[in-house]
């Protein structure tokens, strides 16, 4: 009958309990410190991303404006279907010559509006916004701002 024997080094190639337990706390450590600044970094690309739609979106209506010589009412006009910012929401759009009112459009801290022509914007990641951008849940929108002169996080602005 023949036995195997095993050396010393053939003995130790497994991974103990407590070693498997220090590599998965490490593992767990880098995951919980490095978590935040990953969604932060997908929050700031997300935001980048809209802003330059927002900027495709305002050359489609310019260009509708100097073809008919008014902007359209809807995004509706222009697209069919209206395109989604990346949080999965339409982009909204106000036309200031046909809104309803001065109530819906978007106003700065001393509640004048932002722009003079029209109003195009995502709600941003919340889904949620309100006229003022002095408003909690109009923080995380991405705007249009001074005839488009301006294109960013509404908390900027």
């Amino acid at each position: 009958m023949k036995y195997i024997t095993l050396n010393r080094s053939q003995k130790n190639k497994a991974f103990t309990v407590i070693e498997f337990a220090v590599v998965l706390l490490i593992v767990s450590l880098f995951y919980f410190a490095l978590a935040p600044a990953i969604l932060a970094m997908v929050d700031k690309v997300n935001s980048k991303t809209t802003a330059d739609e927002i900027t495709d979106i305002q050359g489609d209506i310019d260009e509708f404006f100097e073809e008919n010589g008014f902007f359209p009412d809807s995004l509706d006009e222009i697209y069919d279907p209206v395109p989604l910012d990346p949080w999965g929401n339409p982009f909204q759009y106000i036309n200031h010559d046909t809104g309803n009112g001065n109530g819906q459009l978007r106003k700065d801290k001393n509640l004048v509006p932002i722009n003079s022509d029209y109003d195009l914007y995502s709600m941003g990641p919340d889904g949620k916004t309100a006229s003022p951008l002095t408003a909690s849940i109009s923080h995380d929108d991405i705007i249009r701002g001074r005839n488009g002169a301006f294109t960013g996080l509404a908390l900027d602005y």
